[in-house]
């Protein structure tokens, strides 16, 4: 087999490999689920990712970050990906934005993005991502509460208004009620109820998430990742059959 993604096309069709090809997916956050959804998306195909994060990866990143080793220590996660993903393949054009997301980066949206994968831990930035897409008509699927959690086969898709237990899913909610936003937000949420994490590991931390940082492991993170990539791919499979 010379072909990278001859076993894609046995699975699929090249018509759909094609299709793959001509596709860009906008991801924000590339930590331990937005990783993983790089990752994934690269090897299926996809010809185009674009990455937005401001961070640089840490000691703290390599227990469950696919871009995580000692060699990337202290680079940019954004750039750490590309260099992962251009070590194995030629055909995917990633662009770096090391940035955090805000409501600036709306000039994305000019060009042509199929899929939005929102990987974003920030409450308020999350939800200016969500409206943009809806704003803009793209999909997008956004990534819920992974840390403090052991099961990745409790990792689901379902719409945030069908969520519990999950903290970050309740703040979002909130400001979606503020906003008075009353359309579907289609997210990957986990079934689980998190470990409650109350140890301070960094007293003069400015906020709680730096005082009391979730505890994570790499189950969880990676399967809502991979979900994510995995929603991504089969809505442009059906955007092929219907064309």
């Amino acid at each position: 087999m010379n072909n990278p993604l001859e076993r894609v096309e046995l699975l699929v069709g090249k018509d759909k490999v094609d299709a793959l090809r001509v596709a860009t997916v906008l991801i924000v956050g590339v930590g331990g689920v937005g990783s993983y959804a790089a990752e994934a998306l690269a090897r299926s195909g996809i010809g185009k990712l674009i990455l937005v994060d401001n961070d640089v990866v840490a000691l703290s990143n390599l227990n469950r970050q696919i871009l995580a080793t000692f060699e990337t220590l202290g680079k940019n996660k954004t750039d750490s990906m590309k260099e992962r993903i251009e070590s194995y393949t030629s055909d995917c054009k990633v662009v770096c934005i090391n940035q955090f997301f805000g409501v600036e980066l709306e000039y994305l949206f000019e060009q042509k993005i199929d899929y939005v994968i929102d990987a974003i831990d920030t409450v308020t930035a999350k939800m200016d991502l969500i409206e943009l897409c809806h704003k803009y008509n793209v999909k997008c699927i956004s990534s819920l509460g992974m840390a403090n959690r052991f099961d990745p086969s409790k990792v689901i898709q379902t719409t945030l208004d069908k969520t519990a237990y999950d903290p970050l899913a309740k703040a979002l909610r909130n400001l979606a009620k503020i906003r008075r936003i009353n359309y579907k937000i289609h997210v990957t949420y986990s079934q689980e109820i998190p470990f409650k994490q109350n140890v301070e590991v960094n007293p003069d931390g400015k906020t709680r998430k730096e005082r009391i940082p979730p505890a994570s492991m790499i189950f969880v993170p990676a399967a809502s990742g991979l979900l994510c990539a995995s929603i991504v791919i089969r809505y442009l499979f059906n955007q092929c059959i219907n064309q």
